[in-house]
């Protein structure tokens, strides 16, 4: 198959070739795929390593198989195959050109692929290791690439801090230590049983950017290369209800045979999303009147599985899920008039569902603005033709308000990395 690139790939191809590793920021839908591959067939290394998400290994391959026919294919989730590509790593041929792809969660308890020397390291989504505390965050570190190729739409969930691990694959070495003196603010709580350091703001956030961009850094939004259509936010107000109220007095409270107890911090916010979203009578109601106003496509994001059992109840009409034991879009692909269930984690990134030009947000993801963003860009995406909608179903006066509030300043910090200037 014939590869044609459109010409902001070819913009961002050309720009990237100066540097030895380089972070292609664009947005979602802007085919960094593409790019990301066409930067890995540029440094022409005969060992190549691809970390993603375990639902993109099959488009990978797909994609290597399909674009660059003379380069050898290997899925390291099977054993045979990794034992075939660490082979190949022993004896390097510039006349033949290897690609293992592996997930995150997988690379870990593969500890050989350690020993990998002289290769390009390409990782799809490279917000995966913004903790370099995490196994996955540890074991990309101690990797030793020739060249690094980092894709992400989202590269920080809205915390500058988060951008460390990403530059020190790009080569900057600065220490984690003095990264925080430079370029944010934070205290130390002792409430922990020991000093945590929470990050409170960040400063000298210009230069930061700008080593950003020295090191191979590229940012741009989709709106800026192609013509999309509108985007139109509506908040749809729940009350908050009674059982809310009881409970913020008491952290204590029992609905239909389920305890709601406070007995600590973690299971005190829990609560009292669940409170907001799936025994919220009112929002479920409102839920409701939405999807039955329309015989267009909706997609509805939701977060716990309680949520998505009294939705569906409420739901008459074809349905389709991606969550995290089920995805099946049959309805979504077939039936015009389809609700689609989709849980944050499972379905927020890389999928297409531009089909549908309105979306349902009955809960939202608590801090994470990687999940918040990345699921509206499911619609509003190259392909879309039509006005996207967006509907927050927002419960007044509760925990929901003090969320989306977060999500809004997070989101804030990121554009910050897609400004025109930068």
């Amino acid at each position: 198959m014939e590869l044609k690139l459109f010409p902001h790939q070819t913009e961002a191809v050309n720009y990237l070739k100066q540097f030895k590793n380089c972070l292609i920021g664009d947005d979602m839908g802007l085919g960094k795929t593409f790019t990301g591959a066409e930067m890995l067939n540029y440094y022409h290394n005969s060992i190549n390593l691809v970390v993603c998400q375990k639902s993109k290994i099959i488009d990978w391959v797909y994609h290597f198989q399909n674009y660059y026919n003379d380069y050898e294919v290997y899925k390291l989730t099977d054993k045979n195959e990794l034992t075939i590509f660490l082979g190949n790593n022993l004896v390097q041929s510039n006349e033949c050109i290897t690609v293992g792809i592996i997930n995150y969660d997988l690379l870990i308890r593969r500890s050989e692929l350690l020993n990998l020397t002289n290769f390009t390291l390409l990782l799809d989504e490279s917000s995966e290791i913004k903790n370099e505390h995490s196994q996955r965050g540890k074991f990309i570190l101690k990797m030793k690439p020739k060249n690094v190729i980092l894709l992400t739409g989202t590269p920080i969930n809205g915390k500058f801090e988060e951008l460390w691990s990403q530059l020190r694959l790009l080569g900057w070495t600065i220490s984690r230590e003095l990264f925080d003196r430079q370029y944010t603010e934070y205290k130390y709580d002792n409430s922990y049983g020991f000093p945590k350091k929470i990050f409170v703001g960040y400063k000298n956030k210009e230069h930061l950017l700008k080593k950003l961009h020295s090191y191979g850094g590229v940012f741009r939004k989709t709106e800026e290369i192609f013509d999309l259509p509108n985007q139109i936010e509506k908040i749809v107000t729940i009350p908050i209800s009674k059982e809310y109220k009881l409970y913020s007095k008491k952290r204590v409270l029992n609905i239909d045979g389920k305890d709601f107890i406070g007995d600590d911090s973690i299971n005190d916010r829990l609560n009292t999303r669940y409170l907001a979203g799936a025994y919220s009578n009112d929002k479920l109601t409102a839920y409701q009147d939405l999807i039955n106003s329309t015989d267009s496509r909706m997609i509805v994001f939701y977060n716990f599985n309680e949520e998505l059992l009294r939705l569906e109840s409420l739901t008459e009409k074809p349905k389709s899920y991606i969550n995290g034991s089920k995805k099946d879009l049959t309805n979504y692909e077939n039936e015009e008039n389809s609700v689609t269930f989709v849980q944050y984690q499972a379905g927020s990134m890389g999928i297409n569902l531009q089909k549908a030009h309105q979306m349902i947000f009955f809960t939202p993801p608590d801090g994470n603005s990687i999940y918040f963003e990345q699921a509206q860009k499911r619609i509003h995406r190259i392909g879309q033709e039509k006005t996207c909608f967006y509907y927050y179903l927002i419960m007044e006066n509760s925990i929901e308000e003090e969320i989306y509030k977060t999500l809004g300043v997070r989101k804030k910090n990121n554009l910050e990395l897609f400004r025109k200037e930068n």
